[in-house]
């Protein structure tokens, strides 16, 4: 059975962003050092117009085949223009207000996206699923969790989006790797206690 991974970046007291969701400052912590980790372990959670300006398209996908996004982590693209941001991925965008797919790559789930993530995750052959946010999905999402990958950066937002828009009772994950960097971020591995 394929696995479903959130993989997401947070700050020191837990959020994905700012009260709308903006995670810009993060962005400025994407040093050598780490750009480097993320190409070599997770290449394919790099969009695809950053790994043509990095040149790192040529990677292979080390982990995941298949990506899962909500609507507004989708938007990011499509305000730049972009309507298939990880062509090297199978894309699937969660959404009930978008319609009709701007691009042929790019699969809609509309309604029961819990029912197409269990459809994926059983599916007998192919790498994990990156569950790439927000905080909607994940929350929607969270029973299908299989392990989260949290890259934390030395901020403090103070208030923000959570890691999960949706309460979830308390569940138990295991630590599996803590990698850090010289620059303060510190990526945690944890897969869900079954």
């Amino acid at each position: 059975m394929r696995k479903l991974t959130y993989f997401i970046a947070c700050s020191l007291d837990g959020f994905i962003g700012d009260p709308q969701g903006d995670a810009t400052e993060m962005v400025r912590f994407v040093d050598e050092e780490f750009f480097g980790f993320l190409a070599a372990e997770y290449p394919e959670t790099l969009p695809t117009i950053g790994r043509r300006a990095t040149g790192t398209d040529h990677l292979a996908n080390k982990r995941f085949d298949t990506i899962i996004q909500g609507r507004a982590s989708y938007d990011l693209a499509l305000k730049e223009g972009v309507t298939s941001p990880y062509a090297h991925l199978r894309q699937y965008v969660a959404s009930t207000t978008l319609g009709e797919s701007p691009d042929p790559d790019v699969e809609i789930v509309a309604s029961d996206v819990v029912g197409k993530v269990r459809e994926l995750k059983a599916e007998e052959s192919g790498l994990g699923i990156y569950l790439c946010g927000g905080a909607q999905l994940a929350g929607a999402l969270f029973d299908e969790v299989d392990e989260i990958v949290v890259k934390t950066y030395p901020l403090v937002y103070g208030s923000g989006m959570p890691m999960f828009a949706k309460g979830c009772d308390i569940t138990e994950f295991t630590l599996e790797s803590l990698r850090t960097f010289g620059n303060g971020v510190f990526v945690r591995t944890y897969g869900r206690k079954r």
